[in-house]
């Protein structure tokens, strides 16, 4: 998966909100992480404001 379509992925998620959508944006950055590393993964974290939206700090999104 691209970054690029990670990021339209996590979007989706973002705008549905909810328990279901926060599993999901895991799921997406898990794949991150093992394509890309953590980094990238964490990245994406901090730059869609995840921690606010769905709690999910950097550096949790390992899978």
């Amino acid at each position: 998966m691209t970054l690029t379509r990670a990021r339209e992925l996590l979007q989706v998620q973002i705008e549905l909100g909810g328990g279901y959508n926060r599993n999901s944006a895991r799921l997406i950055l898990a794949e991150v992480a093992r394509e890309h590393g953590p980094k990238a993964a964490d990245q994406l974290v901090r730059e869609l404001s995840l921690e606010r939206i769905f709690g999910i700090r950097p550096g949790t999104s390992r899978g």
